[in-house]
């Protein structure tokens, strides 16, 4: 194999451009980009062209010469049958037309109109799987002996038992921090005593059910969006549909309600964790006693902040459950697309956590705060 070569001979009024070796991918010079800028350098000046010397010629190389003449025979060409064959079923393929960009106005709607179009048919893809998980149940009512008991055990322990040790350090260490910042501004006041209030208030109602779902959505739900978005990449759900196997009733379902089930008993467990906190820091730094601290927390803490921390709970760890699994089975069969899914996943859900507990604390604003 010879290496395609470009002969310029001057002719008498004519420049003639002279080809010769074998024009193939392999034997072309490399780099071939400067190969094709100096072909179409030598393409302007309009030469006569001489390809009869050209020994082998492929698809690689007549693109290159079809696209150095402008996509149109040149005026002179001298070239075999063979040779005449391989351009002319270059000059079939279709061309790819440029497409138009689009103004400016409506590349605005288009930026605004994307992502209103994605969120769409998020909304609708969450709503369908609610009405899925509903006439899942509506079945198991009917058919006891399938419920997935089995399942539902699995992701209640990964999602609640093993989840408590994180939560209750978070919590603790929160409830130490908030304590002691807390204690450097009452003191200034006079009002030591009262960081039962602020510690009780902030922790039982706001601070722990945000704090589990932030944990909670990051650690079981990044788990469940990747379990589920692997079983997708590896046809284990197209598995389970072949077999008969409803993909809700033995993944979405246990999971939703296993989180569901263990999120008020996380909430619980992380305020507790953040009112010890609170207390010890409360005793080395005001010299409050945890008998006074105990004792007082009942009184000014009504017990519906409890139940409203709870119901927070129960609600985070539906929605977070959901959003999980309806990213993971959203995911292609691709590694790209499983990461993709899964940070998704994990940012709705402490987005929607964040919103759902702004709109609760607007709506029970006026429950278990004491005048």
């Amino acid at each position: 194999m010879s290496v395609a070569a470009i002969d310029l001979v001057q002719q008498p009024g004519v420049l003639q451009l002279r080809l010769s070796g074998d024009w193939t991918l392999a034997t072309m010079p490399q780099p071939i980009v400067s190969f094709e800028r100096r072909l179409h350098e030598l393409a302007a000046g309009n030469p006569a062209w001489d390809l009869l010397s050209i020994a082998r010629l492929d698809s690689a190389g007549g693109i290159l010469l079809w696209r150095a003449w402008g996509q149109k025979w040149p005026a002179s060409l001298a070239i075999s049958t063979r040779h005449r064959a391989v351009i002319a079923r270059i000059e079939l393929m279709p061309v790819e037309q440029p497409s138009e960009r689009p103004t400016e106005r409506l590349s605005l709607l288009l930026a605004a109109g994307r992502p209103l179009l994605a969120a769409a048919s998020h909304f609708t893809g969450l709503v369908a799987l609610i009405g899925q998980l509903i006439l899942d149940l509506l079945y198991l009512c009917r058919h006891p002996g399938d419920i997935p008991w089995r399942e539902f055990s699995a992701n209640l322990f990964k999602s609640g038992a093993q989840a408590l040790p994180v939560t209750a350090l978070i919590g603790f260490l929160i409830g130490i921090v908030l304590s002691y910042l807390s204690a450097l501004q009452l003191a200034n006041f006079g009002a030591d005593v009262f960081i039962v209030n602020l510690l009780g208030i902030s922790i039982v109602r706001e601070l722990g059910p945000v704090l589990v779902a932030v944990l909670v959505a990051g650690r079981s739900g990044s788990a469940m969006t990747a379990q589920i978005g692997v079983m997708r990449v590896t046809d284990e759900i197209d598995a389970l549909a072949t077999m008969g196997v409803s993909q809700s009733q033995r993944l979405v379902l246990p999971k939703v309600a296993a989180l569901s089930v263990a999120m008020p008993l996380l909430v619980l467990w992380c305020s507790a964790a953040g009112i010890v906190g609170g207390m010890v820091s409360a005793n080395l730094q005001m010299d409050l006693s945890y008998g006074f601290f105990i004792d007082t927390l009942p009184k000014v803490v009504p017990v519906a902040n409890l139940w409203i921390g709870m119901g927070k709970g129960l609600v985070f760890g539906f929605l977070i459950a959901l959003i999980a699994c309806h990213f993971g089975l959203r995911v292609k069969p691709n590694t790209e697309s499983l990461s993709s899914q899964t940070t998704a996943s994990v940012v709705t859900a402490i987005t929607v956590a964040i919103l759902v507990d702004a709109v609760a604390a607007i709506l029970t604003r006026s429950i278990g705060l004491p005048l």
